[in-house]
This record gives C-alpha cells, structure tokens and sequence, in this order.
C-alpha cells in the first residue's frame, strides 16, 4: 500500500511542527503539505523544513482547497473557525480530516457533522491514548461512587498561551462522569466559580482552570466524600503524545466510510 499523504493544518505553530516531526517519523506516512492563515511568513517556505526537518519541496500554501487537493488526510490542531472551514474542504475533495482543536462551538461541531456525511472525520479534544482510556475508566468510577455520597471536580492545567478554558479534555472527562451517572453535562457543570457561590449543589461536576508556564496538560478527576477521596490524574509530558494519536487516527480512518469518529473508535474502546 502507498503512503499516506498527510497534510498539517497551521505548519508553522509549535503543534504544527510536532505534528510534521511526528509524520516524517511515521512508517506508511509522508508529509504531503502544509497551509497557514494568509499572511503568515511562513507561506512560501518548505514545509518540512519549518520542523527543522530535510526540505521536502512543498511549499506551504494559505488555501484549504490546495492543500486538501495534494493530500490524503490533514492534520487540524487550529482554531474553531479554520478548522470549521478545513471540514467543508475535506467534504468538497473527500480527504480524511483529523481534528484536535478546542473551543469549538455548536455551529462548528455542526459544520464538522454535515461534512462528515461526505467523508471520514476523526474529531476528539484530546488524542492521546491515556486521556481517552481515563475517560472511560471515569465514567465507569462514576457509575459506581453515586451523587449522594461523592461530589466530581475536575481540575486542569495547561500552558500559559491557552485560550480556551475549561480544556476541552476537561470537558471531554466531565463528560464522562455524566454518562456514568446518567445525566446531561451541561445540567449539572459548574465551569466557575467567583464571589459568594452558596453550598455546592448536589450531583454537579466541577471545574476548575490552572494557567502558567509550558505545561501541555494535566487533568485530574476527584471524587470526594465526607470521608475519603480518590484522585484520578493524566499528565501530558510531551505535545508528541497528541501528534501520534492523531497520525495513528489518520492511519486508522484510512478507506473508512463518512462519518465522524473520535478516538474511542481508534482505539476500539467503544461500549
């Protein structure tokens, strides 16, 4: 079988030449392009050579429809409205797109439905394999440690460059323990808390948002009662971590039909 032709979205950024890196080193893969917002200094240049890598003879583009056109997948670690615009393109050229963006909003998980229709999504908040196992082992402990004796709080930290609070993975966790317990996210987060908040309400999932340094994320889930807690922690060490699981889900989502995936269909971790 011939390579797959792999594609980052926003080359340039510090994910982007993870992502690159992680591609090169990647058996079955080569990188086939790269894009940036128009403007970008890097438009032009080569774009293995962003990641300090030998140069491939591609240069980065500034369009979607170029980029999805040489391309079998593409890499998405952007932001919402790109990454909402890079779906459309992959529905038009029929490519794989592999999303890892955060903050997105309704209307852009919408566009990433209508363009799953069309073509294979992978859409997930965090691709590393520990955070999706967690996931799952959250919503089974949720199941099993009810609202009436142990209150959730998950609490996250990432670097000081982030934009978007809570973490998507924190959402994605939160999530979780609200499929263990039978209940609707949105019903029951408290996603912040300033000022004279009263008693904490019973059977809501807490959040809170750590900013500073160079951290690429850390997660913790607590479950607490009067008389004891358990703690259940994911540390990010490295962003590569993130750049291999979205390589492994383009290398999965490889001659599947439309549709949209997450990472619990790559690992095979579906109930």
């Amino acid at each position: 079988m011939a390579d797959l032709k792999i594609g980052i979205a926003g080359c340039a950024g510090r994910m982007g030449q993870t992502l690159l890196r992680q591609v090169a080193a990647t058996p079955g893969c080569v990188i086939a392009g790269g894009s940036e917002a128009p403007g970008s200094a890097a438009i032009g240049q080569d774009v293995a050579g962003l990641a300090g890598l030998p140069a491939a003879g591609i240069a980065v583009v500034d369009s979607a429809d170029a980029l999805f056109a040489a391309c079998d997948a593409v890499l998405d670690f952007t932001v919402p409205a790109a990454t909402a615009a890079n779906a459309r393109a992959a529905a038009t050229h029929g490519k794989i797109l592999i999303a890892g963006t955060t903050g997105m909003s309704a209307g852009d998980e919408a566009a990433l439905r209508d363009a799953a229709q069309k073509t294979p999504i992978v859409y997930a908040a965090n691709m590393s394999v520990g955070v999706n196992v967690l996931a799952q082992v959250v919503k089974q402990v949720a199941t099993m440690l009810g609202p009436d004796a142990f209150d959730i709080e998950v609490v996250e930290m990432h670097h000081r460059n982030k934009v978007d609070a809570p973490s998507g993975t924190a959402l994605l966790l939160g999530r979780a323990a609200a499929q263990g317990r039978g209940v609707t996210l949105d019903d029951v987060a408290d996603r912040g808390r300033d000022g004279i908040t009263g008693a904490r309400q019973a059977g809501h999932i807490g959040f809170a948002s750590l900013r500073g340094g160079s951290v690429p994320g850390d997660h913790t889930v607590i479950f607490a009662s009067d008389s004891e807690r358990l703690e259940l922690t994911h540390r990010a060490q490295d962003r590569s971590l993130f750049a291999a699981g979205a390589v492994r889900a383009a290398l999965w989502a490889r001659g599947k039909p439309a549709g949209l995936y997450d990472m619990t269909d790559v690992l095979g971790l579906k109930d």
